[in-house]
């Protein structure tokens, strides 16, 4: 905590902040996820106005003695019924679900809210699908269609039913995928939509998905190989009707 002379502390106690304009702020979280080689999104059903009835990103207000962080991970317990967010720095593995959460970028268009105006700094979360629990007509995970050469994002349920999202969360959406594709390239952020052990068919399938498009299957795993970013467990997959891959596991602490 910083002192303050008592010249400096009166005057903050004379600030007169009726001055100014008021805004709000709010956190939206990109809930990301992979099922049947398929991006899907958890979205939540809106039970108020604006947008009533809308499916959107779970979000809501960030309160008086809260960090942005502190209130996503609310946003993320309350509304996507996600525990044990850990951030970018890493993992705790000692937590049941660990959920990786980093702060995406800060939306700030004066006519997004038609309420009033309101800032919303995003997050996106990269959620292993048996982690997500759907619940009908309050949450549920849409599958994504990315137009190529386009910034849009395009939302499907399960028979095909296009849908549009509420305030600019489409567009939220949008950067968060762009920013998670091109962080492939760089960052081990795929090995968060896969459980503890995968194969590396299962991890160039992730890749795949999130570019949406095919990648050499030799040049891929030399490159994943050689990063020293995988351990092999010296098990092998089961339940397979072809030859058992081997199993890997990230390891977290490089």
């Amino acid at each position: 905590m910083i002192k303050r002379n008592n010249e400096e502390q009166h005057g903050l106690d004379g600030h007169d902040v009726t001055g100014f304009d008021r805004l709000s702020v709010t956190v939206d979280v990109v809930i990301l996820t992979l099922r049947e080689g398929l991006l899907e999104a958890l979205l939540v059903k809106r039970k108020e106005h604006p947008f009533l009835n809308y499916w959107s990103l779970p979000g809501g207000f960030v309160q008086m003695h809260e960090s942005l962080d502190e209130a996503a991970a609310r946003v993320l317990r309350q509304k996507a019924g996600l525990e044990g967010v850990v951030g970018s720095a890493g993992r705790d593995e000692t937590r049941h679900h660990p959920i990786y959460l980093e702060q995406l970028y800060t939306f700030g268009n004066p006519q997004r809210d038609p309420r009033m105006r309101t800032i919303s700094v995003a997050s996106y979360a990269l959620v292993e699908a048996s982690h997500i629990r759907e619940i009908p007509d309050e949450r549920a995970l849409f599958k994504l269609r990315i137009p190529q050469g386009e910034g849009g994002v395009e939302i499907f349920d399960g028979r095909h039913k296009k849908y549009s999202l509420a305030f600019d969360h489409a567009e939220i959406l949008g950067v968060a995928i762009k920013r998670i594709r091109g962080k492939l390239e760089y960052t081990p952020i795929g090995f968060e939509l896969l459980p503890g052990r995968f194969t590396l068919r299962q991890l160039q399938a992730v890749h795949e998905t999130v570019l949406q498009k095919k990648l050499n299957k030799d040049s891929f795993r030399r490159k994943v190989l050689a990063s020293g970013l995988l351990e092999a467990t010296g098990e092998l997959e089961s339940g397979t009707g072809f030859r058992p891959a081997e199993l890997y596991r990230f390891r977290r602490e490089v």
